[in-house]
């Protein structure tokens, strides 16, 4: 195969989609790896890594994407980057269509491009093998971003997260308890917070309650619309972690609620990448990551964890690898036969939808792979 590993061109995106091991591996194999120049320079990798693991570096996006059989993506393509694909590729990343635009969908529709969205591989249990690394990144970055904001330098009603003897702690609403949910909940109990913990999931709630015996544990509550307007008058840090994979993330916060929070309290919706679960709030960037709404902080990058590339490019591509060595090793259909997780990743393929939140998103007919 031919493979393309473009530079991201989104605003602040550090990360890479395939490290220099990884073109080692492809180019050993027998494979052709065309890097787009200073693709991973963000992360730490140079042309010269790329060059010595046996890429061929190249001087523009549309090269990178134009020649490739399999692209390698860390975030959402596009439209004018679907069209540079050559019919019949395959792209893979965390292509977040649903939070797309419809065009970029009917562009790779057209060309026949099988895209293939890590958020949505899924093994038979549930779990999402190449997002959770992404999302333990994410989630264990939230209290350091919580922190900042509350700050009086940076806006916010100054609060240290922990507190100290004789001062209370700040109180911490995670909405979700998936894995970013989870992982920014140990990490603001591990600093001293008071966290409370919402998930519509009470088998989850119990599972997160039984790893915790012996140690401090969240204030755990069903996410119903009650519990979320009583708990958010109060909060001084809401997490928005709410995820339904390849859809758009529901909103679970309205305006009304976000308007009952105290004053000069912080929103992280991490959710933001796909779409967000809170009413207020619309993407942000690195450069400029937050806005005040309601008299309210919010903080909605949704390439949070491109800050930090090095650390976020390594556990992605550890996640991924297995995967996408068997498209490049097997070919598409044969990969797909192989790994059901795989083939649940799929979006589009052959010029049809394929995945079912996806088209019930955009309104069309879901076509079996």
């Amino acid at each position: 195969m031919h493979i393309g590993v473009p530079r991201e061109r989104h605003v602040d995106e550090h990360r890479v989609g395939l490290t220099p091991a990884g073109v080692e591996l492809l180019t050993a194999a027998g494979h052709v790896c065309s890097v787009e120049s200073d693709a991973g320079r963000g992360a730490g990798f140079s042309n010269v890594d790329y060059e010595r693991a046996g890429g061929r570096i190249v001087y523009s996006s549309e090269e990178a994407h134009g020649r490739a059989d399999l692209v390698f993506r860390v975030g959402q393509v596009t439209e004018e980057e679907a069209g540079w694909l050559q019919p019949g590729a395959i792209i893979a990343g965390f292509l977040h269509l649903a939070a797309r635009r419809r065009t970029v969908v009917e562009t790779l529709l057209e060309k026949r491009i099988t895209a293939i969205a890590y958020e949505t591989i899924q093994q038979d249990d549930g779990v999402l093998p190449v997002l959770v690394p992404m999302s333990q990144v994410g989630g264990r970055m939230v209290p350091q971003v919580a922190a900042r904001l509350l700050q009086n330098d940076h806006g916010g009603k100054g609060i240290l997260l922990g507190g100290v003897p004789g001062v209370p702690p700040a109180e911490v609403l995670i909405i979700g308890a998936g894995t970013v949910g989870t992982a920014a909940a140990h990490a603001f109990l591990g600093i001293g917070a008071t966290v409370y913990l919402l998930d519509r999931d009470l088998a989850r709630l119990q599972r997160i309650d039984d790893r915790c015996a012996g140690g401090r544990r969240p204030i755990m509550m069903v996410s119903h619309p009650f519990n979320i307007r009583k708990t958010v008058k109060f909060a001084d840090v809401l997490v928005g972690a709410v995820l339904v994979p390849g859809a758009r993330t529901p909103v679970v916060v309205t305006r009304e609620m976000v308007k009952s929070m105290k004053p000069r309290s912080v929103i992280i919706d991490v959710a933001i990448d796909q779409g967000g679960c809170v009413e207020t709030s619309r993407p942000t960037t690195h450069r400029d990551p937050t806005f005040v709404e309601e008299g309210i902080i919010h903080y909605c990058v949704p390439t949070m964890t491109s800050v930090v590339a090095r650390t976020a490019t390594h556990a992605f591509n550890n996640a991924m690898w297995p995967f996408m060595w068997e498209v490049a090793r097997l070919g598409l259909d044969e990969a797909l036969g192989r790994m059901p997780a795989l083939k649940r990743g799929v979006a589009t393929h052959a010029g049809h939808v394929v995945n079912a939140a996806l088209a019930a998103h955009l309104g069309v007919e879901e076509v079996s792979l």
